[in-house]
């Protein structure tokens, strides 16, 4: 009895450390646990065991118990009891955390949809995809690369991959508990989502580039020279940290901030506009702080991504969440299907035509693939690029929407390819220079 005393003691000890470690921290862990729980079960419609299990199986954040209400449409957390966090799915802004000062009875705004069906074979409509076998296709050797993906589960922890050449399904696959119809989260895929608006707008010949950035509280400072392109390439020059490992800019942005627009607008710079290059959820959220003042209403902003972009080629099953003040989170918070995203590096691929409508200019893909100063070849305007060869076998021109724990939409023009890959790990976890170079192998 003494010895199983010192054992419940020796534990004791080691919790009471672990907690006082990482106290401060014990709100980002519920807060993210309590989101993601929400967002995977009633947007992914996924199972809570599998979601606990695999999603939240991370340093800290496996420390949250978590619990689901599922009459409320709401996730809570908490760790050892402490700084419990909920958070709320709202329909069709998706999950959001709140406080005790928020009002669930509140009516609030939800984009308008149209999920009328496009009567095509996908991926440019709605019926089945052509069983169309293409001569140039090595199929064997697709199916080894795709497989390839799959073939460490407990490292590579890939759960689904879809390959599209030339407009046609080549093909897929998903891990147990994902099918064609599971929204997957796109983290920071979500990005590039955020900046097509800016080029559907520009398009629309209703903005430019390179105009200022629409901040009055900027216009007697330094800060008066910030263009929209230095925020789209992440040039601003403005203060930020984007480390998920602590207490930062971006971790206290996504799960402390009811406006998740404000936190990159009150930074301060610390150099010239294209003098650094510097990585920031908050400027893509700034930038969807400034889409919503390109309209006379809030619905309007709402209505913008879906109307103009997202149900026009298709994505139906995407949402984009929204925070407590109504901003999509444009860093981070895209959920959509596997063949959905897929649908997206398609639309690149074709430079901006779908279904024989021009949805952004093809001189905007020009524009997003131009190599940003001082980020080694690897990025554009929110999106990445290949363009110094960070992998090595695959072609120069391609690029890619790229999100937290390897989620991907590889679009690469010379061989006319969209891939999709999600999952759980990264580089080098998942090898992307390989399992890309042996996609490609079966198109020689």
């Amino acid at each position: 009895m003494k010895y199983v005393k010192r054992i419940l003691l020796l534990l004791l000890v080691v919790i009471a450390i672990v907690v006082y470690l990482n106290y401060s921290k014990l709100n980002i862990i519920s807060g993210y646990a309590s989101k993601y729980m929400a967002s995977a079960t009633y947007l992914a419609e996924r199972d809570s065991s599998s979601i606990v299990n695999n999603d939240l199986k991370m340093p800290l954040v496996e420390l949250a118990e978590v619990s689901l209400d599922s009459k409320n449409s709401s996730a809570s957390a908490s760790v050892y009891g402490l700084m419990n966090r909920k958070a709320i799915d709202r329909q069709g802004l998706g999950s959001v955390l709140v406080d005790s000062d928020y009002d669930e009875n509140e009516n609030y705004l939800q984009p308008k949809r149209d999920f009328n069906k496009i009567e095509k074979p996908y991926p440019f409509g709605h019926l089945e995809a052509k069983d169309t076998l293409l001569p140039e296709v090595n199929y064997d050797q697709l199916n080894k690369a795709i497989a390839l993906a799959f073939s460490n589960p407990e490292v590579q922890k890939t759960r689904t991959v879809a390959v599209l050449h030339k407009g046609y399904l080549l093909g897929e696959r998903y891990s147990e508990g994902f099918t064609k119809d599971t929204r997957v989260l796109g983290w920071s895929m979500t990005k590039s989502i955020l900046a097509t608006c800016y080029g559907v707008l520009e398009h629309q010949g209703k903005l430019k580039m390179d105009w200022p950035a629409p901040i009055p509280e900027w216009k007697n400072d330094d800060r008066s020279q910030i263009t929209l392109n230095h925020l789209l390439r992440m040039q601003s020059g403005l203060e930020w940290e984007e480390d998920y490992s602590k207490i930062s800019d971006v971790t206290r942005m996504l799960f402390l901030e009811d406006d998740m627009t404000v936190a990159q607008k009150e930074k301060e710079p610390v150099a010239k506009p294209t003098e650094i290059w510097n990585y920031s959820s908050g400027t893509t959220n700034l930038l969807s702080g400034i889409l919503r003042q390109q309209f006379r209403s809030h619905q309007e902003y709402l209505d913008f991504p879906y109307q103009n972009l997202i149900d026009k080629i298709g994505m139906h099953s995407m949402i984009l969440e929204a925070d407590v003040k109504g901003n999509y989170v444009g860093s981070s918070y895209a959920w959509a299907t596997t063949r959905d995203w897929a649908r997206f590096g398609q639309l690149y691929l074709d430079k901006g035509v779908w279904n024989g409508k021009q949805v952004f200019d093809s001189s905007w893909v020009d524009y997003i693939t131009e190599v940003t100063q001082d980020s080694d070849g690897t990025y554009g305007a929110h999106f990445w690029l290949n363009a110094e060869g960070i992998y090595p076998d695959v072609p120069r021109d391609l690029f890619s929407c790229n999100g937290f724990q390897g989620q991907h939409v590889f679009i690469i023009p010379s061989k006319e390819l969209v891939v999709v890959r999600t999952g759980l790990a990264e580089r080098p976890d998942f090898d992307v220079n390989g399992f890309l170079s042996e996609v490609i192998k079966s198109l020689e």
